[in-house]
């Protein structure tokens, strides 16, 4: 719906960002011109009130660097050198490229590359992969995070949404697992201090003092990767203390024995020793928790960033069944509620159409199969990006950075700006921004469905992505139904505006309201598993994980146009520890003695606004936090600037000296533009490219590295 306030027009839109707080916007515009965006003040978990990185979203809009027309390569790769085309010069190019590649090597030569740099209905979950199954591609497995701890959710408890987030406010005992909230869920916390202020113990378990962890009762520092060890030390007291809850065990779970067994091997005095953290510490927290209900855990994506972190969530994800935490409002814990969504996949991104036999390549991997590291028959000849910026955001970057000058690919990328990654492209397509389209925006952190309405019309020629992907359907002369579909039509048929929780909510109500909440019940009385109800394929929390029994490992994968995920491989039914690869190494054992953590930045959301000066300013330029035990043997001091690095590659930072980080522990943050850093590069020029045991997810927490003063 759309209102007149004197001279503004008020457009209701949502935020597009891959973040759980989903915020509910207000677009201002005037005389065309969009002058303001600020969170709705009605909606129950924005309240008005927007992060620091949407402070400057209107602006944003407006960048002069922002991408508008299509554009061609004229310098060398990688010299960031275009010039402007048409769009039917643009279509016309990437149609006979991409024919010539088809005729010579195959469909299979062809790559798409993206994530959830937007995170809509249309522009981000649906755009592109229906396209490029079309056209026979490679499928690129699109595992940057989430696909551990969501495969490890599906094997314990199913495709289930859990805890509401907001029902944090009634619980009495909250542990936030592995998330900087602050930083990452700012519209979650208030619900956390409404408990705080009822009473509730906030406990934050994190490897760095974070600004979260300063305004817990309680901060727990745990080794990196060492997650599945504590979980399963507190299972050891629990089960030996008898402090767990036997008749929901023995009605609800499924497994108890075996995960018994398991946890008799995870003594505290062994988890200790495993994860750095005090006995007593151990035992508190293990009495604390089981003896507290209304006990919510709040897990975060930090923890599947390890060698074993997928059987890390299994773990935590089997602590509230094991407490009967589940029977309480309050109780529980929280992955992703966006299992609640009825989606339809199915027509989202037609996997029907990828042809048997197609292979996958995991876009973690992407170095290795532009290098020829990775053997391919045939060879990546052609990649196509969008809704990311892998030079960035992707392990290993440098050997990316290597494939990406190959002369012999054919790179095609749709963006806002010109990224590190973009720079290497042959043509750039433009899209558009978020008040220039239609969408509608779901999200992994609370249960309102959004409907972004445009507000402004787009700048130059730029698309939004659905609109690119019909006009590259017509190009390559498919003549299919879906692509004669307009936005209105497509939206009706990604979900099941049937299904129960749906009640109420149809477009027509969402156009007038902008947004309205599942029909899950209400937060303060929601108790989704109070009776089991689990949906796995036993109907219960399954200690034991029955999908993992079977040896041929399958798993559904809700962010990909297929279902396969690990096929064959052999996983434990029950959750264990698996130490990491470089982080547990002993002293002594790597030339590279320090861990370094980079998690997700405060004034940028991965690479976006890290390229406006104002969010610049916000964030300040790249730094690592290094302990004072660590930066005196190196002479390193306040405000030194380093050079950290290891056998895959560095880059340059500002030290700062703090004991936020323990000795044997660095932290940075993600998100610079490599090419805005000192060094032209970035923190993933030094991780690596291996998966944790589940989803196929990074770990990047696994990452050892020395530092020295520049």
């Amino acid at each position: 719906m759309s209102t007149h306030s004197s001279e503004t027009l008020v457009v209701r839109g949502a935020c597009p960002q891959d973040c759980p707080d989903t915020c509910a916007f207000l677009y201002h515009v005037e005389d065309g011109r969009l002058v303001e965006v600020t969170g709705d003040p009605d909606h129950p978990m924005t309240r008005g009130g927007l992060c620091v990185k949407l402070k400057n979203f209107a602006e944003h809009h407006y960048n002069p660097d922002r991408l508008l027309y299509p554009m061609k390569r004229v310098g060398p790769k990688g010299s960031g050198m275009f010039e402007r085309i048409s769009w039917d010069e643009a279509l016309a190019t990437i149609k006979s490229r991409w024919t010539d590649i088809i005729a010579e090597y195959g469909t299979q030569a062809i790559m798409p590359h993206a994530y959830l740099g937007h995170q809509g209905t249309l522009n981000g979950l649906t755009a592109g992969d229906a396209f490029f199954n079309r056209l026979g591609s490679t499928v690129a497995e699109k595992t940057y995070c989430e696909s551990g701890s969501s495969t490890a959710w599906i094997m314990t408890v199913g495709p289930t949404g859990g805890m509401d987030v907001e029902s944090l406010a009634v619980s009495k005992y909250i542990i936030v697992w592995g998330m900087n909230m602050l930083n990452t869920n700012l519209h979650g916390w208030p619900f956390v201090l409404k408990a705080k202020a009822a009473g509730a113990k906030i406990v934050v378990i994190d490897p760095v003092r974070t600004r979260t962890a300063k305004q817990a009762d309680w901060h727990i520092r745990i080794r990196p990767g060492t997650d599945a060890a504590l979980a399963l030390g507190m299972m050891n007291v629990i089960i030996s203390e008898d402090l767990y809850d036997h008749d929901y065990v023995e009605k609800y779970t499924l497994g108890f024995d075996q995960l018994k067994a398991r946890a008799e091997e995870f003594p505290p005095e062994r988890v200790s020793e495993i994860t750095g953290i005090p006995v007593v510490d151990i035992l508190t927290l293990a009495r604390e928790y089981a003896g507290t209900q209304r006990s919510a855990i709040r897990q975060g994506v930090a923890v599947e960033r390890s060698p074993g972190g997928g059987d890390a969530v299994r773990a935590i994800t089997c602590l509230p069944a094991l407490t009967g935490a589940w029977r309480y409002p309050g109780g529980g814990t929280i992955e992703m509620p966006i299992w609640e969504f009825p989606f339809k996949f199915d027509f989202m991104c037609r996997p029907d159409w990828i042809p048997p036999g197609t292979r996958v390549i995991n876009e973690l991997e992407l170095g290795a199969a532009l290098t020829g590291a990775m053997p391919l028959d045939p060879p990546i000849k052609s990649l196509f990006v969008y809704n990311s910026n892998p030079v960035s955001q992707a392990p290993g970057a440098g050997t990316i950075v290597e494939g990406l000058q190959r002369e012999d690919l054919f790179m095609v990328c749709s963006e806002l700006f010109i990224t590190d990654t973009a720079k290497y492209a042959d043509i750039l397509l433009p899209a558009t921004m978020q008040a220039e389209q239609l969408d509608i925006m779901v999200t992994w952190g609370h249960l309102y469905m959004h409907l972004n309405q445009p507000a402004i019309a787009p700048p130059g020629e730029c698309v939004p992505n659905v609109e690119l992907f019909r006009r590259l359907a017509k190009t390559m002369g498919f003549t299919d139904e879906h692509w004669d579909l307009d936005d209105w039509d497509m939206l009706r048929r990604c979900y099941d505006w049937d299904a129960p929780v749906m009640k109420g909510i149809t477009l027509e109500a969402l156009k007038e309201k902008g947004w309205m909440r599942l029909d899950v019940g209400l937060p303060d009385e929601r108790t989704p598993h109070a009776t089991g109800d689990f949906r796995t394929p036993s109907g219960k929390c399954e200690f034991a994980s029955s999908l993992a029994a079977g040896g041929n490992f399958v798993v559904p994968v809700w962010r990909s146009g297929y279902e396969a995920m690990q096929p064959g491989t052999s996983v434990d039914p029950v959750p264990n520890y698996i130490p990491s690869v470089e982080t547990m190494l002993p002293d002594g054992a790597s030339a590279f003695p320090i861990n370094l953590v980079s998690p997700k930045p405060h004034a940028f959301l991965n690479t976006q606004y890290a390229n406006e000066p104002t969010q610049q300013r916000r964030q300040g330029e790249q730094i690592i936090v290094i302990h004072p035990m660590d930066a005196g043997p190196r002479s390193i001091e306040q405000g030194s600037y380093v050079r950290v690095f290891n056998e895959r590659g560095a880059f340059e930072a500002r030290a700062e000296v703090s004991e936020d980080v323990s000795p044997g522990l660095m932290m940075t943050n993600v998100g610079h533009w490599p090419g805005l850093n000192r060094s032209g590069t970035a923190v993933n020029s030094t991780t690596s490219t291996r998966h944790c045991n589940l989803g196929q997810a990074g770990t990047y927490s696994d990452n050892r590295v020395d530092v020295q003063r520049v």
